[in-house]
């Protein structure tokens, strides 16, 4: 509570903050991250969401009908019909910064900045406020602010200068379908609770005040229908610039900040989970964990599926742990329904389907799925999809992995939890499987096991272990040449696989029979040379390696040309990596590396090479083939092979 241009202004921020990664009570920490997210704005009539529909939420890459635009917290202003909104609508999936927003309006209109219009502003946190059974409006400002130097009823008088925040509306539970007759029209009327909430919905009462409303997609059908020429505005997450943004504001130290984003950059898979701020501030944590342990990323163990376990847990941390075989068998029906839209191509889902597979759970369906409403003139329910596609395919690995009891979870036609036909379809022409069949090997390892159980309560079968293993094991003798004596692996995505399984036992039985390691053509990012490090680090039996036309790239590969080593090049920085950041890539295992074969090396590239020399005394044999080294080059090349400590026998 605090006073400005004489009037009184009442703040009353949200118990604790349940989206991911805010901190209510940081105010400079919630100045310096706070980032500008992406937004549709949509107009409705008074038939609500019977006459238009928020999209389902895949991110940034959906707008549905309305515009995305970068989003001010100016949600208050005149649109372009010149009309200012009464009742805002601020929908979004979890994670997707609802409460963050919430908080940016309270603070920005507390500095006088925006909406100062209000002259006193309550916000109700409605998944953890106790509201009691009967109450007027009145009473509800009194809860919110119960520090009032100026009595509730008194404040009430002037409507057009308050505005009511109700943040997390799904949680409040109540049926919305109210007798209209019941409705009050009085501010210090005692109603029940439902009655007085739908009063001000309704407009009965304080028809001049201002709301604000946050909600998931699901609770839109019913929400709308309770609302007049409401505006709606859907959060779609963060733009390109705005993730890179984003982690740069989370780190305090620029360098980390950047090594943290061009981590995130580099993984694909990441990059694009990112658009969901949640996901953002999940990587970051992890991130920034790691970076304290290590003063370098390629020294860290994360991988892709423990930050979605990590996402997940954080997601699902609010909710009822009292019944886990209820959690247990909502996650098999969503598992099932992931893994046949994954084979089908499929990933909107109709509501009929929904209910057929036992999913129709409000208490866990919000958390999943995003729900768009029909428009009027369609002829279908609502419509189904998850928060990002990468999501359905984490759930689409679980399938194969998670314990079901032999239960069947779907009427809709068992999907066979064959995992030989997953990686044996991903080896003949489903690449599009790839993203599951990385997950599935993630989910697998000792470590998830565990995580997942004492976490969220989940069970995972080891069983796909070995069948797992044995295909690693398969299809790299398939890729070698008949009679060929080495055996070599050739497949970046091996790596990928071997990474997200994270065992170093794991990776000595998978790669125990193999000698040698061959890559083209193949630009690597930081996130590919964390996993071909790991690899290299327990290959016991690699004795060649052979890059042809690689690049290590250090920064985003959308960058400008001087950001990396130009194509055809293969530059040694991804031997040893920067050299205040320590070891890279090879570095590990040059020391009993006898011969390396690198094609088409540039002439920038031979002075950290030649150092590479005289360091991994080691190694005796350098093929440097159809490389364009010039005098120069070969004058730095020549300096590392005067040094003492080299030891090269062979220089071809």
């Amino acid at each position: 509570e605090h006073r400005r241009n004489s009037r009184e202004h009442m703040v009353r921020e949200p118990r604790q903050d349940r989206e991911l990664g805010a901190r209510p009570r940081e105010s400079p920490c919630f100045h310096s991250r706070f980032t500008t997210l992406t937004i549709a704005r949509e107009a409705r009539s008074k038939h609500g969401a019977e006459d238009g529909a928020v999209g389902t939420g895949q991110g940034c890459a959906n707008t549905s009908s309305g515009a995305a635009t970068a989003v001010t917290t100016a949600l208050f202003e005149p649109g372009g019909d010149g009309q200012t909104p009464q009742v805002v609508v601020l929908v979004g999936a979890p994670g997707m910064g609802k409460t963050m927003m919430v908080r940016k309006v309270m603070v920005e209109w507390g500095e006088g900045t925006l909406h100062t219009q209000f002259d006193f502003v309550f916000c109700v946190d409605c998944k953890t406020i106790t509201l009691p059974i009967e109450a007027s409006v009145a009473d509800l400002v009194s809860r919110c602010c119960p520090g009032l130097r100026v009595p509730a009823g008194k404040i009430l008088d002037d409507q057009k200068k308050i505005l009511f925040i109700f943040d997390g509306f799904e949680a409040l539970g109540f049926s919305l379908v109210q007798p209209e007759a019941e409705l009050s029209s009085d501010p210090r009327e005692v109603k029940p609770l439902e009655l007085t909430l739908m009063s001000l919905l309704k407009k009965t009462v304080l028809p001049e005040a201002s709301l604000l409303i946050t909600t998931r997609p699901t609770a839109l059908g019913s929400l709308g229908r309770c609302l007049e020429d409401e505006s709606y505005v859907e959060i779609l997450g963060f733009s390109a610039a705005r993730r890179e943004e984003y982690f740069h504001r989370y780190f305090e130290n620029p360098n980390k900040g950047d090594m943290a984003f061009r981590f995130a950059r580099g993984n694909q898979i990441l990059y694009s989970l990112c658009v969901i701020p949640a996901m953002s501030w999940t990587v970051c944590t992890i991130l920034e964990q790691e970076l304290c342990g290590t003063k370098n990323l390629l020294e860290s163990s994360k991988a892709t599926t423990g930050m979605m376990m990590f996402y997940l847990s954080q997601l699902l941390k609010h909710r009822d742990r009292d019944n886990p075989h209820v959690l247990q068998q909502f996650l098999l029906r969503l598992c099932s329904l992931a893994a046949n839209g994954i084979w089908k191509h499929k990933v909107l889902f109709e509501e009929k389907e929904i209910k057929d597979c036992g999913l129709d759970q409000p208490g866990l369906l919000p958390f999943f799925l995003n729900e768009r409403i029909p428009k009027e003139g369609e002829d279908h329910g609502s419509i189904y999809a998850f928060t990002h596609l990468h999501l359905q395919e984490f759930f689409a690995a679980m399938f194969y992995v998670l314990e079901d009891d032999g239960e069947m979870v779907s009427s809709l036609g068992r999907l066979e939890k064959d995992v030989d036909k997953l990686l044996e379809s991903y080896s003949k022409s489903r690449k599009d499987l790839n993203v599951t069949v990385r997950f599935l090997f993630g989910l697998v390892s000792q470590k998830s096991i565990e995580y997942m159980d004492k976490t969220i309560g989940c069970r995972i079968s080891a069983q796909a272990r070995e069948e797992l293993l044995k295909w690693l094991q398969g299809r790299h003798r398939g890729l070698s040449q008949p009679g060929q004596e080495a055996l070599k692996v050739s497949e970046m995505d091996t790596f990928h696989f071997l990474f997200e399984m994270n065992e170093k036992s794991f990776v000595q039985s998978a790669l125990g029979h193999f000698t040698d390691l061959d890559l083209q053509d193949t630009k690597l990012t930081l996130y590919d040379q964390m996993a071909l490090s790991f690899c290299i680090q327990h290959w016991d039996g690699l004795g060649c390696i052979t890059l042809q036309g690689c690049s290590f790239h250090w920064q985003d590969p959308e960058a400008e040309l001087d950001a990396s080593v130009p194509w055809g090049g293969c530059c040694p920085s991804g031997l040893m990596g920067r050299r205040a950041a320590g070891p890279g890539v090879l570095s590990p295992v040059l020391r009993a590396l006898r011969r390396l074969q690198w094609c088409r090396l540039s002439e920038s590239c031979c002075a950290e090479l030649a150092a590479l020399l005289a360091e991994h005394p080691g190694l005796a044999r350098l093929e440097l083939g159809d490389s364009s080294l010039g005098d120069s080059g070969v004058r730095l090349l020549c300096e590392g092979l005067r040094t003492p400590g080299c030891r090269l026998r062979v220089l071809r």
